[in-house]
């Protein structure tokens, strides 16, 4: 108990003393006119990551933007002339406070012993590495790997949390016309490099992207071990993609659309598909009935959902409802459900035809899904 209290003192006297170290450092920035002077490379190259951190809280701190990290936030709410303001939108900043924080935010890259979310602009023309991508909960894989295409202005429609989060970044511009062709030739390696990294440390022996090396050679069940249903489903639907299928769901449609290798044959038939492929769809169609049935018949295993992307444990979930009829309030779900042939709609829904088995499962991995939104709303980018 003893080592524990002086634990927590040695920890509170450190933060004070580097929130004392950030005052002192940043108190002529405080000064400074963001919104119209440009800062140099060489006035913040001696700053620390922490430095860094603050000064980036302090120009948008000027705006009242609120801030989840609790060392901007404290920061900026022991300034005088700090007025937090719920309404903040990045539409305020001007180009030259723009310019500033990408100083700034490469800065910060620059110094990450590993890969941060917000860093891979730095990486626009660097290639990344496994050792620096190090190791990231399921939501920072997906924003490392949805930022490289975020900076080219990729919407992210059926996944709402990602696209709101791509909003709230004050470099992201939508567009209607993404193409993935416009990655270059390291940005295309770095998208490799961490869905890699990623997959290593999921453990998987296969995901989304790698039915290329497949398509003279058999899969097996074990291969399959670990994936969700939804990458399951996408898994299953590249062989046919890779064929140049085209698809009545706009989820698969727009997913397919977003790759490089993908080029649309409305001449192509599922039923020309042959020999390795086909066999292929049927090894992971096993693999999902298998786990449709475990939902609704074996309880889960936290084991089963760990590295699991927020959305894909939450489909997961949902799909316990939907197996039951239940009709979804959020489009983009209702119509990612209304897309599969065994859904079938049933306005008169109730989970009293739940079974115990299935709302274990629910509480389960609604559970899970706490954990891991709590780790995503840490995510500032």
């Amino acid at each position: 108990m003893r080592r524990s209290l002086l634990t927590v003192a040695v920890l509170v006297i450190t933060g004070s003393l580097c929130g004392l170290g950030a005052q002192e450092n940043l108190r002529g920035w405080e000064d400074f006119d963001f919104a119209n002077s440009s800062i140099k490379a060489t006035q913040i190259q001696s700053l620390s990551l922490d430095d860094l951190k603050i000064l980036r809280g302090i120009v948008f701190g000027r705006h009242g933007r609120i801030f989840k990290d609790p060392a901007i936030r404290s920061y900026l709410e022991a300034r005088t002339w700090y007025r937090p303001n719920p309404e903040f939108q990045n539409s305020v900043l001007t180009r030259v406070e723009r310019r500033n924080l990408d100083l700034i935010r490469d800065a910060e890259a620059n110094k990450h012993e590993q890969v941060q979310p917000g860093d891979m602009r730095f990486y626009r023309t660097r290639l990344l590495t496994r050792k620096k991508l190090g190791a990231h909960s399921g939501a920072e894989w997906l924003v490392l790997r949805s930022e490289i295409e975020a900076i080219h202005g990729k919407r992210f429609n059926d996944e709402p949390w990602l696209q709101q989060y791509f909003d709230e970044r004050y470099w992201y511009v939508a567009s209607d016309h993404y193409d993935p062709k416009r990655l270059s030739d390291i940005e295309q390696k770095n998208l490799q490099t961490v869905a890699a990294a990623q997959k290593k440390q999921r453990n998987l022996k296969l995901s989304p992207g790698d039915m290329e090396f497949f398509e003279n050679k058999p899969i097996s069940e074990p291969m399959l071990h670990g994936l969700s249903l939804y990458e399951l489903r996408l898994l299953r639907n590249e062989i046919y993609a890779r064929h140049g299928r085209m698809f009545r769901a706009a989820w698969l449609q727009q997913y397919f659309d977003t790759q490089p290798w993908y080029a649309a044959d409305e001449n192509f038939k599922d039923e020309q598909l042959s020999g390795s492929d086909k066999q292929n769809v049927e090894t992971i169609v096993k693999s999902e009935n298998q786990i449709h049935d475990e939902l609704s018949t074996r309880l889960i295993k936290r084991t089963l959902l760990e590295g699991l992307f927020v959305e894909d444990a939450s489909k997961m979930r949902q799909e316990i409802y939907a197996r039951h009829g239940k009709v979804f309030k959020e489009p983009w779900l209702q119509k990612y459900f209304a897309s599969l042939d065994w859904y079938k709609a049933d306005p008169n829904f109730s989970e009293l035809s739940l079974n115990d088995v299935e709302k274990k499962n629910i509480a389960t991995i609604a559970a899970y899904e706490k954990k891991a939104v709590s780790a995503m709303s840490t995510i500032e980018g």
